[in-house]
């Protein structure tokens, strides 16, 4: 599916996604990353929801994002709550969703300029 680009002046929008892959300002990524308004982390190491650690969603909290949505892959599966402790501990916020629903919502959110990153799993 192709988003429509509103002005999002030199941040990184999410402009299409498919099966396996996500578009971040036309370019094509289909291992998974995490995207934010200023940043793309294109060596994150998580691949699937099943590698997915506790040590992956540490990693995220150096980003500084107020709010961290996961894109558990194809469709939306709850991780185990100790996987999740971190951002918990750490009182950041998260919503976990199928990985097409986070890109639209990394949108909506990255256009009200608020600091999210999108954490997608798309191996």
């Amino acid at each position: 599916m192709k988003l429509h680009r509103a002005d999002f002046s030199g941040k990184n929008a999410i402009t299409g996604y498919g099966e396996g892959y996500v578009l971040v300002n036309q370019a094509r990524h289909q291992r998974s990353i995490v995207v934010m308004p200023d940043q793309l982390v294109t060596d994150w190491t998580a691949s699937t929801l099943a590698a997915l650690t506790a040590e992956h969603v540490a990693a995220l909290l150096p980003l500084g994002a107020e709010v961290i949505l996961i894109g558990t892959g194809p469709r939306l599966v709850f991780p185990r709550p100790e996987i999740l402790a971190p951002l918990i501990r750490a009182k950041v916020g998260y919503e976990l969703m199928d990985v097409h629903a986070a890109c639209r919502t990394y949108n909506i959110l990255m256009a009200e300029e608020r600091k999210v990153a999108a954490a997608l799993l798309l191996g």
